[in-house]
């Protein structure tokens, strides 16, 4: 009897902390975890050359931080928790939450025409498509990027209403920077406010970022990291038409695991902006190994290597693939594996979460490297971190 006291009462005091007996992620410390990164993020960094990186993990809902070489191979500044590197297309995540806090709010539909929002547009191919297409890389097949001669928005414009469509929308998806692009034009339009006055002023507040820009104040000019390309030379984004909301975003990897964690509900948020955030891991188009989001890409956990080294492959990114629709919409499920890449000239990233699992990671370097490489460190540490 007094043993049976004596564990109700061990019981009872585990609880009250938040400890089960069952939860392997709550018994890990931080030097485990780091163990876990190092491994795996070491060897990465020497065999790409990468000369500064930040890594944060969530592990049972709780965030840590690791720093790893430098900002800068010329000044030799260390990467701290305040280094801001450029994230690439992981920015397109913040331009789908402001669409669908767009949409909750009602200022627009996914269901909308593109030219119900910008008139110079409406009668074209271009105009005809809807803003779920524009979300999802499915309105025709767009190029990767917007043409190097279009420099403003009349020109943008112009190119846009001559555009033909080589597939029926909704049928291939084509990664393409121009149309997660314009969909943040027309969420910001919706809202009758700038993108980035938006993005800087609104989303990133509401959702406790700090550290996160698109235009990097001078007072934080000595924290963005230098970018190098793949053959080692110095360089940093330089802009360009639809730049802000495809691929603009600086931030740190603390900001970016408070991000994943508004993303798994672990923080207390404003409920039409968390339902937004919850809203862009909804399933509309099958697409090889993975479901496409709005923007996310999500796979069904437990997910396997090869299927996240596939779909986050080249020929995805660069390739035209068939894709099944959805119908009705896949609605968001806990039990994902949901991730998406990030690159710049100079920078890459990575970002993957489980909700069920409550665990997440983020991973941003100084170089343009593997994305390959990227994707396996982050399966290897999570899968050595997660509960059985």
């Amino acid at each position: 009897m007094k043993f049976a006291l004596r564990s109700m009462r061990i019981a009872i005091t585990l609880c009250a902390l938040g400890i089960t007996a069952t939860s392997h992620a709550a018994d890990i410390s931080r030097d485990q975890v780091q163990q876990a990164v190092d491994a795996a993020i070491q060897p990465m960094m020497a065999r790409d050359a990468i000369p500064g990186m930040a890594v944060g993990v969530i592990v049972d809902g709780k965030p840590l931080v690791f720093n790893y070489g430098v900002a800068s191979t010329q000044t030799r500044k260390p990467v701290d928790g305040k280094t801001l590197f450029e994230l690439g297309s992981v920015s397109k995540t913040f331009t789908a939450t402001l669409t669908q806090w767009a949409q909750v709010d009602r200022h627009l539909s996914l269901n909308d025409s593109v030219g119900q929002y910008l008139p110079t547009l409406r009668g074209s191919p271009f105009g005809n498509v809807s803003l779920l297409n524009l979300g999802t890389h499915t309105p025709g097949g767009l190029p990767l990027q917007v043409p190097d001669e279009i420099h403003n928005d009349a020109e943008l414009m112009a190119w846009l209403k001559a555009w033909r469509p080589t597939y029926a929308p909704g049928t291939y998806r084509t990664y393409a920077n121009p149309g997660i692009g314009t969909l943040g034009v027309i969420a910001a339009k919706s809202m009758g406010q700038d993108f980035t006055v938006l993005i800087e002023r609104r989303l990133f507040p509401a959702l406790g970022l700090k550290n996160s820009f698109i235009d990097v104040p001078a007072a934080r000019s000595t924290d963005y990291a230098q970018g190098y390309t793949k053959d080692g030379k110095p360089i940093r984004m330089a802009g360009g038409e639809l730049a802000a909301q495809a691929y603009g975003v600086k931030s740190t990897a603390s900001d970016m695991l408070r991000f994943i964690e508004t993303n798994m509900k672990l923080v207390k948020l404003d409920a039409n902006l968390q339902r937004a955030i919850t809203d862009t891991h909804t399933g509309y188009f099958q697409a090889g190994p993975m479901t496409q989001d709005l923007i996310w890409e999500q796979y069904p956990y437990p997910v396997s290597l090869s299927a996240l080294l596939q779909g986050n492959s080249n020929g995805m990114a660069l390739d035209a693939t068939p894709v099944t629709q959805i119908d009705p919409p896949q609605a968001p499920s806990d039990d994902a594996w949901i991730n998406k890449t990030g690159s710049t000239n100079g920078f890459g990233s990575y970002v993957a979460f489980m909700p069920s699992k409550r665990i997440g990671i983020v991973i941003l370097g100084n170089r343009n490297f593997p994305i390959a490489d990227r994707v396996e460190a982050a399966h290897k540490i999570l899968t050595s971190l997660v509960q059985p």
